[in-house]
């Protein structure tokens, strides 16, 4: 099957809180235990149990304040696991991690966005909005993010730079927290205390499609290497975004920028469809053989509709994605080493489920299922031979599961002005 297949090591079986309310990973063969249907860590000493009592409740009481997507299905227990996972990885600041082990304890606005999305959809609007406001303190006045972030808010930790594909993501989960609120003098407050994060956001996708080509920049994107030419995966989440500028900005009273939003959004439409239609491939002219997840960012829920010749692109390259373990990987062009990765699989649950396609989403619900470490969290990969690899949990596919649960549920309605 093409490269030796690789194997990685589990770094962590999940993450529990300490007593004192600290993130603790727990490591392969690490005898332990968590007070039962939370994430908090049943201590030794005694002496420490009621503080851990009393976080246990909190979590309990944090999960009943919301809702758990899929509560009566086989699923139930899995979502429930994500949420407690997503809260435990999240601070009191609004940093979202990526997950607890050294190299993923950063804060991606990508994945952050989807974590607001999933707390907001959940009924926890309170951390979806720190999450936001994290991503306000961050970002710099030109508006674009860097790749990922110290939780502290002091910045980068690298130099790997700028992912333009930030910005339209936090467009996107800002229209998505915010359309959950109940009334629109909420909804207008909120986004009056989102004002800078918007106004920049927007103003960075326009100036970025304001090449006479109207594409954006060359950047990086969720694959996280170095690019030569622009990519499906920094292209369709600018223009989720600035459809999503449209909604927050006519929230906010303000129709000159919404307009601004509406012409480029259109216009990106366009030119978007005419560098990568049919094939959509990763890069413009590219074929349907380098076909990645990025085509599900232009597809529900990213997308007001489903167009049936990116429907048709979307699962053909689940076909050239699929791993032999049953999972996906990143695209069709990442090297064939047997690993599966859960972000996209999950992806694509979330996908299948606003399609329509219930069969689809639970298969692959199923499977992420199937593939938790033995505490239950969700990890990164998944080796050719079913075993979870690398960190667990990992909050981007927990907030995926959590969303596609809920499409599959009640499905996933759209916000609207």
């Amino acid at each position: 099957y093409g490269r030796a297949r690789r194997s990685l090591p589990l770094l962590s079986r999940a993450v529990l809180l300490d007593p004192a309310g600290r993130p603790r990973p727990v490591a392969p063969g690490e005898q332990i235990e968590a007070i039962d249907g939370t994430r908090v860590l049943f201590p030794r000493e005694a002496a420490a149990r009621p503080a851990a009592e009393r976080l246990a409740a909190r979590q309990r009481d944090w999960l009943a304040s919301g809702r758990v997507p899929g509560g009566g299905s086989p699923h139930g227990p899995m979502v429930r696991l994500a949420l407690l996972d997503l809260l435990t990885l999240l601070s009191d600041q609004g940093a979202c991690v990526a997950g607890w082990a050294p190299y993923w304890r950063y804060v991606w606005p990508r994945d952050s966005a989807f974590v607001a999305v999933a707390l907001a959809r959940t009924g926890h609007p309170a951390q979806a909005r720190s999450i936001l406001a994290f991503l306000q303190r961050v970002q710099p006045e030109h508006g674009l993010f860097q790749a990922r972030y110290r939780p502290d808010a002091s910045g980068p930790p690298d130099h790997r730079g700028i992912q333009v594909d930030g910005v339209g993501w936090a467009l996107w989960a800002t229209a998505e927290v915010l359309g959950q609120l109940p009334s629109a003098s909420e909804r207008e407050d909120a986004a009056a205390a989102l004002r800078d994060l918007v106004r920049r956001s927007t103003d960075a996708v326009l100036r970025s499609i304001s090449s006479p080509s109207g594409l954006p920049p060359v950047s990086p994107d969720y694959w996280e290497v170095p690019e030569r030419e622009l990519t499906l995966g920094t292209a369709a989440p600018l223009l989720t975004g600035l459809r999503s500028a449209v909604l927050v900005h006519s929230w906010a009273g303000d129709a000159r920028r919404a307009e601004a939003a509406r012409r480029g959004a259109q216009r990106l439409a366009e030119t978007l469809r005419d560098a990568f239609a049919p094939a959509y491939g990763r890069h413009p002219r590219d074929t349907a053989r380098s076909r990645d997840a990025a085509l599900a960012f232009l597809l529900p829920p990213f997308a007001p509709t489903a167009d049936p010749l990116i429907v048709r692109a979307w699962r053909d390259s689940a076909a050239r994605m699929r791993r032999p373990n049953g999972g996906l990987a990143p695209g069709a062009r990442w090297p064939r080493d047997g690993i599966a990765w859960t972000p996209q699989t999950s992806l694509y649950a979330l996908t299948a489920a606003c399609l329509g396609d219930s069969a689809d989403a639970t298969s692959r619900l199923n499977w992420l299922d199937r593939h938790r470490t033995d505490l239950g969290a969700l990890p990164e990969k998944v080796l050719h031979d079913g075993r979870p690899a690398s960190v667990a949990p990992l909050t981007w596919t927990a907030a995926c599961v959590v969303l596609a649960a809920l499409a599959l549920e009640d499905g996933f309605v759209p916000v609207r002005p």
